[in-house]
C-alpha cells in the first residue's frame, strides 16, 4: 500500500529542493495527451450516467476544443460553466483548457444577479448551464452582456422546456466537431481558471489562477502517492477550488476520477467499496457526517491510500476520530487559500501530537507572521499569516486595488499573500490558527462573508445595526447567526426578518437565526467585538 506522504516530512529537504528545481513544469493538457497515449483503454472519467476511457476522453476533448475554436473563441479568453458534477462538465472544462481558454466555474449557490455580475466581470464569451440551474439564469439572460451571439448553451437539455431556438445542448454543440488533434502552443502564463467567491450579493472578487499555478500544484500533490493507478472519488462541486485540487491532480497523473453529482454518506461509502477508491478530498462537515453514519464502521475502506481535508480547519476531535476509526491511508489536512501563497500540511497520522495545528508550511511556501502595522514578528508571536509561494494567484480580476490590499512585501520586495487569518508558529514550525480576521463563515465547505449578510440586514429600514458570526452546526460545520439592533420604537419579528433577508441571499449564505438585542458590544474606537458575541453562544 502506498503511503500518504507530505512534502515537508517524508523527503529530505535537500533532495526535495534538487528534485523540484529539475522538475519540468507541464501544462495539464500535455499530461492528458500523454496518458491517452500510454494507457488508452484505461478508465479515465465516470459519473452515474457515462464513462470514458482515456482514448475516448482524448477524442472528446479534441471535439470540445475544435468546437470552441470554430466559434472564434481565442486563447486566454474565457467561458463560464454553471452546472452539476458530470462527465460533460469535466469535458467542457478540460476541452476548454486544450483550446487555450480560461475556465470560469460558477457557484450554483449564488443568486441570479450575482451570477450575471460574475459572467460580465469575467468577460466570458460563452455560458454553459445545466438544466438543473436554468432557473437561476433565465431571469438575467438579458443582463449577460459579454456573451457572443448564441453564447448561451445548455449542458443537459433533456426534459427542459425552453422556448428559445437559439439555445444549443452540449451534445449537439460537439456532435459535428472534428476529433482531430488540436495544436495550440500553450503558455503557462495564461489563465487557467477564474474562481469567484461563492454566493455574495454584491460583485464578488474573481481569483485568477494561472496554468503555472496549477502546474506547481500538481507537482506538490504528487507527494500524495498519486499515479495512473489512482482512483479518486470527487464528492464536492467542480466549481470549488477544493474539488479542483483533487480532480486536476487525478487527471494530471493519469488516474481515474469518479464524479458524484451530490454528496451523501451512503453513496460515498458504496462507491468507495465498489470502485476500490484510493484518494478523496473532503471538507470537515463531510467527515463529520460520515463518522455519524451508522454504516460507517461496517464499510470496507481498506483501498484508501490517502484521504485529505481542506476548505476549513478540521476539529481536533474529528481528526482523532478519523485516525482511530478510519486508519487506512492516513489523513492529510491542507490549510491554504484559493488565492494561494499560504500553504500548510498536517500529516495527522505522522504527528498525532499536533492535531491542534494545521501542520507545517509546504516546502515551496515561505510563511511569515506580521502585526497590524505589517511588521514581521518573531516565532511564537501571534499575528496575521502571510505567505509566498509559486502557487499564488495572478491577482483579483479587474481589482488591482483589492490585489494590493491583500499583499505584503518583504525586505527584498517579494509579494506575499495576506491570509486575513490570525495564528502563530511553534518551535517545531507547526501553525496554530486562532481566529479569522475576515470574519469569514465556512458553511458546508463554502466561504460566506459576514459583511455581505450584514449589508443586506442593514438595508432593511427597521434595522439600525447588525453583526453576523459563525455558529457551530452539526449539519454544515458553521452557519450564519445574525444579531440585530432595531430602530427605536419599532417591533419587528426576528423570524420575519430572517426570511426577508434570506430571500435576497444565495443558498450558501442563508442565515440560520436572527437574534434581536439592545446593542452590539463595541471597542472604544467603535469596532464590533464579535468575539464577545461568539463567547456568549
Amino acid at each position: 500500500m502506498k503511503a500518504c506522504v507530505t512534502t515537508a516530512n517524508s523527503i529530505d529537504n535537500t533532495q526535495r529542493k534538487e528534485s523540484e528545481a529539475s522538475a519540468e513544469l507541464l501544462d495539464i493538457d500535455t499530461c492528458l495527451r500523454r496518458s491517452a497515449q500510454q494507457h488508452p483503454a484505461q478508465l479515465a472519467l465516470a459519473d452515474s450516467r457515462q464513462q470514458l476511457t482515456w482514448a475516448k476522453l482524448d477524442r472528446q476533448l479534441n471535439r470540445v476544443a475544435n468546437a470552441l475554436i470554430g466559434l472564434g473563441i481565442q486563447p486566454n479568453e474565457r467561458i463560464a460553466i454553471l452546472g452539476r458534477n458530470s462527465v460533460d462538465y469535466a469535458l467542457l472544462f478540460l476541452g476548454g483548457l486544450r483550446a487555450g481558454i480560461c475556465i470560469v466555474p460558477l457557484s450554483t449557490l449564488a443568486s441570479s444577479d450575482a451570477l450575471a455580475g460574475m459572467v460580465n466581470d469575467s468577460e466570458a464569451r460563452l455560458l454553459f448551464v445545466s438544466r438543473d440551474y436554468w432557473g437561476l439564469i433565465e431571469p438575467v439572460t438579458d443582463k449577460l452582456s459579454t456573451l457572443i451571439p448564441g453564447g448561451l448553451k445548455v449542458l443537459e437539455s433533456e426534459g427542459l422546456d425552453i422556448d428559445d431556438n437559439d439555445l444549443q445542448s452540449f451534445s449537439s454543440f460537439i456532435e459535428g466537431a472534428s476529433s482531430a488533434p488540436v495544436d495550440i502552443p500553450i503558455s503557462l502564463d495564461w489563465g487557467f481558471n477564474l474562481i469567484y467567491s461563492s454566493g455574495t450579493t454584491g460583485l464578488p472578487k474573481g481569483i485568477l489562477q494561472s496554468r503555472r499555478y496549477r502546474a506547481h500544484e500538481r507537482q506538490v500533490i504528487a507527494s500524495l502517492g498519486m499515479d495512473e493507478s489512482s482512483r479518486a472519488l470527487v464528492s464536492t462541486p467542480l466549481y470549488s477550488n477544493t474539488t479542483l485540487f483533487m480532480f486536476l491532480a487525478t487527471m494530471g497523473h493519469g488516474g481515474t476520477a469518479y464524479l458524484m453529482e451530490k454528496f451523501s454518506t451512503a453513496e460515498f461509502l458504496k462507491l468507495s467499496e465498489e470502485k476500490a477508491i484510493t484518494h478523496a478530498v473532503l471538507v470537515p462537515v463531510q467527515y463529520e457526517r460520515l463518522l455519524n453514519d451508522p454504516q460507517f464502521d461496517q464499510a470496507d475502506l481498506s483501498s484508501y491510500q490517502c484521504k485529505c481535508s481542506t476548505s476549513a480547519p478540521l476539529r481536533q476531535s474529528t481528526k482523532q476520530a478519523l485516525l482511530e476509526r478510519w486508519p487506512q491511508g492516513g489523513l492529510a489536512e491542507f490549510y491554504g487559500m484559493t488565492e494561494g501563497g499560504v500553504y500548510c500540511t498536517l500529516i495527522a497520522h505522522e504527528h498525532p501530537d499536533k492535531l491542534d495545528t494545521v501542520g507545517q508550511p509546504a516546502e515551496d511556501c515561505d510563511l511569515r507572521i506580521i502585526d497590524e502595522q505589517g511588521r514581521e514578528l518573531p516565532q511564537g508571536n501571534k499575528g496575521e499569516i502571510v505567505g509566498y509561494s509559486p502557487r499564488t494567484m495572478d491577482g483579483y480580476h479587474n481589482r488591482p486595488d483589492a490585489t494590493e490590499e491583500a499583499s505584503w512585501y518583504d525586505d527584498s520586495g517579494r509579494r506575499f499573500q495576506r491570509s486575513g487569518d490570525i495564528g502563530w508558529l511553534d518551535n517545531e514550525g507547526f501553525l496554530h490558527l486562532l481566529d479569522r480576521k475576515k470574519d469569514m463563515i465556512i458553511s458546508g465547505g463554502f466561504n460566506v462573508y459576514a459583511t455581505d449578510l450584514e449589508e443586506v440586514l442593514l438595508s432593511h429600514p427597521q434595522v439600525a445595526d447588525a453583526a453576523v458570526i459563525a455558529a457551530p452546526s452539526e449539519q454544515w460545520g458553521e452557519t450564519p447567526l445574525a444579531f440585530v439592533v432595531l430602530t427605536p420604537g419599532v417591533n419587528l419579528d426576528a423570524e420575519e426578518l430572517r426570511q426577508w433577508a434570506n430571500g435576497q441571499l444565495g443558498k450558501a449564505q442563508r442565515i440560520s437565526e436572527v437574534r434581536v438585542i439592545d446593542g452590539l458590544p463595541r471597542s472604544p474606537i467603535g469596532k464590533v467585538l464579535k468575539r464577545e458575541l461568539r463567547d456568549g453562544l
